[in-house]
């Protein structure tokens, strides 16, 4: 697993670079912040994220980036590349949005502090000999775009990569992590009857269903601490007078780190597999998504971004007592089992609510998220800049990715 050699920051570069990075982002604050409003005013779900992925896109190419779309086979994938040189400084992008609730997870904040990064690093990188990557990431919330891109080589040419995402405080303990997660749809198939009539005649896809989420419940008494299971019913039936012949349900598994996957998401399948022999209806299981693995933030990566937050005049908490996994879960943390790599929180600072809830979506359009996205994205291009202003690092960083 690459890690960085210290956990401590990098030596900072030139305040004449600093500050011609700075007025690159100010040049683009109207527009960086209209991206975020655009995007939360327009919520796309995972992988039909056209419109977020196009306004994107158009934004780069007029910064002067040569933009690919519909990459990695994925039609609303993107990458964006800057300058040419031995490192490449990777930023993500995400856009997608929640069901129902629209930008509940901030990624319109994201996307405009990614876009801003890249661009304000572009303005250093002929001068440092280095390339900027912009990699547009869909289908965070479902089904895993930046595995998907990072299979399909999309990351092979990136030294280090880096993002922010929006929570009530900002989060910059390399410590912290995330949970690893698998998501699988189960069918059951039973025979269909009148309920009636003939009730003998039939085999209870329903059933099987409620026997299954029985069985799931009585089995969480048993798992450790930090093991999450949780699920929906997508499909119960269609009528009160008809046997269901068919039900659907979507799970997910939760552990701490992904090599606790496989055990637990055996044992739940097993309750699936016991309620269907109990009906006999017969039982389908098909992944969903790639599994999302745990976050393994590069310290010293993490310690200069916590010092360049805190230079765009924020108060960031230093780390206290080892944090927990945050019971959430991304497709970075695969990014950051490949190469060095950050995902700090990053405060929507004075917000009352929490991810994936009603106000959290209202908060992410709010004057502070305004304030997140440029403060995000000025201590991502400043990390940046310090990581490619030194060539200690620049090298060690190229060793730990390609080592």
């Amino acid at each position: 697993m690459p890690t960085s050699v210290e956990g401590i920051p990098m030596p900072a570069a030139d305040s004449s670079l600093r500050d011609r990075v700075a007025a690159r982002l100010g040049t683009y604050k109207d527009r960086l912040l209209e991206l975020s409003h655009a995007l939360h005013d327009d919520p796309e779900i995972s992988f039909a994220e056209t419109r977020a992925a196009e306004r994107l896109a158009v934004l780069l190419e007029d910064a002067g980036f040569a933009v690919n779309r519909a990459v990695c086979g994925l039609p609303t994938a993107l990458t964006a590349e800057y300058g040419s040189g031995d490192l490449t400084i990777g930023v993500c992008a995400e856009y997608d949005a929640l069901p129902e609730i629209g930008h509940a997870c901030g990624h319109n904040i994201i996307c405009a502090a990614g876009a801003g990064a890249a661009i304000a690093l572009a303005s250093v990188a002929d001068e440092l000999g280095f390339r900027v990557k912009l990699l547009g990431t869909p289908a965070e919330e479902e089904g895993g775009g930046k595995v998907l891109m990072l299979e399909r080589g999309a990351f092979d040419d990136v030294t280090v990569a880096m993002m922010v995402h929006p929570f009530p405080v900002d989060i910059t303990d390399p410590r912290g992590s995330s949970n690893a997660v698998g998501r699988f749809e189960v069918t059951f198939t039973g025979r269909a009857s009148h309920a009636a009539a003939a009730p003998e005649g039939g085999l209870n896809a329903a059933d099987a269903a409620v026997i299954a989420q029985v069985a799931v419940g009585q089995l969480r008494q048993q798992l450790r601490d930090g093991y999450r299971v949780s699920g929906i019913v997508r499909l119960g039936g269609e009528r009160t007078n008809i046997i269901p012949e068919r039900s659907v349900l979507e799970y997910e598994v939760r552990t701490p780190t992904g090599g606790e996957l496989t055990d637990l998401r055996e044992r739940v399948l097993n309750c699936f597999r016991g309620a269907a022999l109990a009906t006999g209806t017969t039982v389908a299981v098909r992944q969903i998504q790639p599994d999302y693995l745990d976050l393994r933030h590069d310290p010293a990566l993490m310690a200069s971004y916590a010092r360049n937050l805190r230079a765009t005049g924020r108060e960031v908490p230093e780390p206290g007592p080892v944090p927990q996994g945050t019971g959430g879960s991304t497709d970075m943390g695969n990014v950051t089992h490949a190469l060095p790599a950050i995902h700090p929180g990053l405060g929507v600072l004075g917000a009352g609510g929490m991810p994936h809830t009603r106000q959290f979506a209202e908060e992410t359009a709010s004057p502070a998220a305004d304030d997140a996205v440029l403060d995000g994205a000025l201590a991502m291009a400043w990390t940046g800049l310090d990581l490619a202003s030194d060539t200690e690092w620049r090298a060690r960083c190229a060793t730990a990715r390609h080592g």
